[in-house]
């Protein structure tokens, strides 16, 4: 009895004790972020990250990063990009879950297996096309044309729309169809309110991954004056001569506002909708 209440007992510390550190280690960079962001350029060039600062009502990095990096810009431009995506992305893939799942036609296994296919292909490998077929459609330094380019096809929204879809009893569809309702009017009116927990879901994932995007914004937005994002803007502090760290601190910081902003208002909503849009299926 006593050598395993030991053995509980190690093993419970161990479990906590790994709790604790794996935090320690998550906020760590963040803690460090927002003492940076706080320091005079003197300051952060003769202490460690880890040290504080000497007055925590220094907001001159915040006024400079925000003047400089035209991040009042990159704000708008990243807000328009990121709603049309949602947008256009939502629409497409709710409607190509529904034709997938609802209607069994030749093909329709092969078409899912493809998109399972496509995300094993890294997207990097296929780069020199896709930047072929933007450049030959004049889409290069266009904010049309990279809304069009992040709604490409989400594959994992897809799926997650797709396994929403078969715990939906298709006897709505048929109570619907007697009733003289045709597919658009069951799919906007009875099926798309009810996928309200997996589109919470899909456009969490989207959302963050369309509002963190650096490597295409930089690549297909090339006029970082007329076409800045956020995740673009916070580039302009660093050189080959060095980085103003205290500055890029400052910037993160200021870019995390609106989405900690939209997740304090919505977090039940968030909540809800990961709960319910992850367990389906």
């Amino acid at each position: 009895m006593a050598g395993r209440k030991i053995g509980r007992g190690v093993i419970a510390f161990l479990k906590y004790f790994s709790l604790v550190f794996f935090s320690f280690v998550a906020v760590l960079p963040i803690v460090s972020c927002v003492i940076t962001a706080f320091k005079t350029d003197e300051e952060y060039g003769s202490t460690n990250v880890m040290t504080l600062p000497k007055s925590w009502f220094n907001f001159d990095n915040f006024v400079q990063a925000f003047q400089k990096a035209n991040m009042g810009k990159a704000f708008v431009n990243s807000f328009i990009i990121l709603v049309c995506v949602l947008a256009i992305s939502t629409l497409i893939g709710t409607q190509l879950a529904y034709v997938l799942n609802r209607f069994k036609f030749r093909g329709n296994e092969l078409i899912k297996n493809l998109f399972l296919f496509a995300t094993l292909l890294p997207g990097v490998a296929m780069q020199v096309s896709v930047f072929g077929i933007m450049t030959n459609l004049h889409l290069i330094d266009s904010l049309i044309g990279y809304i069009i380019l992040m709604c490409g096809t989400d594959v994992i929204s897809i799926y997650i729309y797709i396994q929403f879809f078969e715990n939906i009893d298709k006897s709505l569809d048929e109570s619907a169809i007697v009733d003289g309702a045709g597919y658009f009017t069951i799919f906007y009116k009875i099926l798309l309110p009810l996928l309200k927990p997996a589109i919470v879901t899909s456009c969490i994932l989207k959302g963050v991954g369309t509002y963190n995007e650096y490597y295409n914004a930089n690549l297909y937005l090339q006029d970082k004056k007329l076409y800045p994002t956020v995740a673009t803007s916070l580039y302009t502090f660093v050189g080959p001569l060095g980085s103003q760290y205290n500055l890029i601190c400052a910037g993160v910081i200021i870019s995390l506002i609106p989405a900690l902003i939209v997740f304090i208002t919505c977090q039940k909503q968030i909540y809800s909708g990961l709960t319910s849009g992850s367990v389906k299926g």
